[in-house]
């Protein structure tokens, strides 16, 4: 599907990944974005992108924003562990939403929707981890919501004529983020830049994409993906352990913290302790990233630091 003179429909434009793929494809297309702002913020929505605040709970709010015009519909919202301390409701709600958004476009007949899942769906599996891995066995509910979004997309893909496009995401990173690894190093090391406390034992070791290369690859596979249900890894070929995350962090603040840990190989209940995605179908559809991980977290780390200590 070529994104160009298109209607596009962008859910959860004040996230992180939403507000970037709203940004590049405002330049060739007529772009919506949706959001409630329970996570994201108004500043975070492009100019040049259309905003409007709606629940997607709601499925009359939903009912108004996908219409007839729209072309495609990048579903990203989502509800993740650092919204809700209620698991049952992180995973009702996240359902709804994604029900909502389905059962809207077919009223409106559009048939063209891209959703943004997670490495979380396939558990602790061997690495790296195909697409075609099996069994899915998540560890989180936010990996269960996750795939259980995905079974609702596989039944519209294969039974009612819509065309999906998947993307189980490593681990995204960039300017504007909040709530994960890199801008807690930051916050933590401005408040007290003599220690740091780290979740776990460091050790755990997972790939980081940078957000703009993982939206070029979002558009990339949109454009050349051709089956019913388009599912694709995105992430990079080499990991980052959270020691050495500490690590670019402080040498990129100039500080030389004592490390301190709360222990245990995982983060978190649900924390996958090593992942790393295999990108090989990525790659045989022509996108590679030009960052390693490292490089990833480095990039983000600077842009963080910048926006962070002011």
């Amino acid at each position: 599907m070529e994104l160009s003179d298109k209607r596009i429909l962008v859910t959860g434009v004040a996230g992180l990944v939403g507000s970037h793929l709203a940004d590049e494809l405002a330049a060739d297309n007529d772009v919506v974005g949706v959001d409630n702002l329970s996570k994201g913020t108004r500043e975070r929505v492009p100019d040049d992108v259309e905003f409007v605040e709606a629940d997607l709970r709601d499925r009359n709010e939903v009912g108004g924003v996908v219409t007839e015009d729209v072309d495609v519909v990048f579903h990203f919202a989502a509800y993740t562990d650092t919204n809700f301390d209620n698991d049952r409701k992180l995973f009702e709600e996240n359902q709804e939403m994604t029900y909502n958004v389905l059962e809207a476009m077919e009223d409106a007949g559009v048939s063209n929707i891209a959703f943004t899942s997670s490495s979380t769906v396939y558990g602790e599996a061997p690495m790296p981890t195909p697409e075609d891995y099996a069994p899915l066995e998540p560890i989180s509910i936010y990996g269960a919501s996750k795939l259980a979004d995905e079974g609702l997309l596989s039944v519209y893909g294969h039974s009612y004529d819509f065309q999906v496009w998947l993307f189980r995401f490593a681990n995204i990173v960039g300017p504007k983020q909040r709530g994960n690894v890199i801008p807690d190093f930051i916050e933590k090391l401005l408040e007290n830049p003599e220690t740091l406390t780290i979740l776990g034992d460091g050790r755990q070791e997972k790939s980081y994409m940078h957000v703009e290369e993982c939206v070029d690859a979002i558009a990339h596979v949109v454009e050349h993906g051709e089956e019913d249900v388009n599912i694709y890894n995105l992430g990079t070929k080499t990991t980052t352990s959270v020691n050495r995350i500490a690590d670019i962090v402080a040498d990129e603040m100039g500080l030389d913290p004592d490390y301190e840990y709360t222990g245990g190989e995982r983060g978190w209940t649900g924390d996958v302790p090593k992942m790393r995605l295999s990108i090989e179908k990525l790659s045989a559809l022509g996108w590679e990233p030009d960052q390693s991980s490292d490089e990833a977290v480095r990039r983000a780390t600077r842009q963080l630091y910048d926006e962070l200590r002011d």
